[in-house]
């Protein structure tokens, strides 16, 4: 049982006056069962949640309650600080920002110092280093649509360079190792489709509304497909790009090779993304084997070479 998605449900039992256990499980991704564990759960807790049965029932929290402060630990209220810290610094506009106040509101006066250092201890920030672009305006953008349920256009460079126009009904942001993708149904394709924004150009919301249909999630873990794709070749690398190696496998993975190399059991998908990590690596890296992956990597190499030659 999850403190966080207790901590959820008691805010939004707060925040409306009657939701179902079938919307909540919805909301949270669980069965209904798991729900009416958790309300039980806060009821033990000190918090009175009643349930009405019939049309229009639910659970509420009795309108004569006043929460006590004391129900959140210390953990509880940083980890909620946290998070929220992290999203308003992603997301702008005023909800993250007034989600805080209300979080910070439970925070009891005697404690505030210790709580606001353990929230400050972890700081999550997905932003790039360098460049990236403002992405904010298509955040932005995106978000309106999604709440107005309207049709968004747009350019879109997929795969080798191909750009296509794409009309498509939004319906999930979805944050993904630091890049911001759109799940929506393309009318291009007529299926649902995941978008990385920074491939969209032209951006626009259309004045057309469209009837939400039922909604299929992205599949967002690939581990139990990359187990059956991905292999580990032999490479040879110099120490001085040993720090960018480590980005795509473990130290358990290097072995030493004199004092100015390490042989590397790297994790490798036959695709044009593995080899150009491969390239990426210069002439301080040599892939040894299998034979077939490096002769691939000196047919790549020589059409580089060959692009220069003039």
């Amino acid at each position: 049982m999850k403190v966080d998605r207790l901590v959820s449900i008691i805010m939004i039992l707060l925040d409306k006056k009657r939701i179902g256990a079938r919307e909540l499980a919805d909301m949270f991704e669980v069965s209904p069962r798991t729900i009416y564990r958790d309300i039980d759960a806060i009821n033990m807790a000190g918090i009175p949640v009643r349930s009405s049965p019939g049309v229009g029932g639910g659970f509420e929290i009795m309108p004569e309650y006043k929460i006590d402060k004391k129900v959140f630990s210390a953990d509880d209220l940083s980890a909620l600080l946290m998070g929220l810290s992290s999203l308003s610094g992603m997301v702008r506009g005023s909800e993250p920002v007034h989600a805080l106040a209300k979080v910070r509101s439970f925070i009891p006066a005697d404690r505030a110092q210790e709580i606001e250092l353990k929230a400050s201890q972890i700081r999550i920030d997905l932003s790039p280093w360098t460049g990236g672009g403002n992405i904010q305006p298509c955040l932005e953008l995106i978000r309106s649509a999604l709440e107005e349920n309207r049709l968004l256009t747009f350019e879109y460079i997929a795969h080798h360079g191909n750009k296509t126009t794409r009309i498509i009904e939004p319906y999930q942001l979805v944050l993904k190792g630091s890049h911001w993708y759109l799940q929506g149904y393309c009318r291009k394709r007529n299926d649902f489709r995941l978008f990385r924004l920074s491939r969209m150009s032209n951006l626009q919301m259309t004045e057309k509304i469209f009837i939400p249909r039922e909604y299929q999630k992205p599949r967002l873990d690939f581990d139990d497909v990359l187990e059956t794709m991905q292999t580990k070749i032999k490479l040879r690398v110099h120490k001085s790009v040993m720090d960018r190696v480590l980005d795509f496998c473990t130290y358990e993975d290097f072995s030493p090779d004199g004092d100015w190399h390490f042989i590397v059991d790297f994790p490798f998908t036959d695709n044009e993304y593995h080899y150009d990590i491969l390239l990426s690596f210069g002439d301080k890296c040599e892939c040894l084997e299998p034979l077939h992956v490096r002769e691939k990597m000196k047919r790549r190499i020589h059409d580089i070479v060959a692009i220069y030659k003039n």
